[in-house]
């Protein structure tokens, strides 16, 4: 049982550690996206310098460090899933949040495809907001993996609520401020 439930914590460890650069890879991915995007306003020869250049760096990022890691992820979890006795109700949850992760990845990978063609379907601004569904995610699954039974649904969907309101408040702001600066500048 001892070299069983080592097992358990090494997998665990690396769950944990691929978790992490998957979620990095996502963040960072959508960030050049948008800058992707805001090359598209630049004047040449510097529209296309900065194209291209973006185009490896997302190509990289994605291929090289995303899409490893969430495979990775899910393998992992998967091993830890099968070293439990059971499945805790909060682990359901968590494969819910982890589904609906997955599907955001997907529509990733989807505006990785189009601006590899170099379709620019989404303005920076939606990407901005866009970006803000993995924080979400990532709110909500370390939430139910730290607190897991003694977690308050009511409590933990205010929260998650709240959190919505408060990321929402901040792209707005940002907005806001982005939009000033600008009209200061003409």
């Amino acid at each position: 049982m001892d070299k069983l439930n080592n097992m358990y914590l090494y997998v665990k460890a690396l769950h944990i550690i691929f978790v992490i650069t998957w979620f990095s890879g996502m963040f960072y991915i959508v960030r050049l996206f948008i800058y992707n995007t805001e090359a598209g306003e630049m004047p040449e020869p510097a529209q296309s310098i900065l194209r291209n250049q973006y185009r490896v760096m997302i190509r990289r990022l994605w291929l090289g460090i995303t899409w490893p890691s969430a495979a990775l992820t899910l393998i992992f979890g998967v091993w830890m899933w099968y070293l439990l006795d059971s499945l805790p109700g909060w682990l359901l949850i968590k494969l819910i949040f982890v589904t609906g992760l997955f599907c955001y990845h997907f529509s990733l990978q989807h505006i990785y495809a189009l601006q590899m063609k170099g379709i620019f379907r989404w303005s920076s601004q939606q990407l901005r907001i866009w970006n803000e569904v993995a924080t979400i995610f990532l709110v909500a699954i370390v939430m139910l993996v730290s607190v897991k039974q003694n977690i308050s649904w009511a409590w933990g969907l205010l929260g998650l609520a709240g959190l919505i309101v408060a990321l929402w408040s901040a792209i707005k702001l940002y907005r806001n401020l982005r939009e000033r600066a600008s009209g200061n500048k003409k």
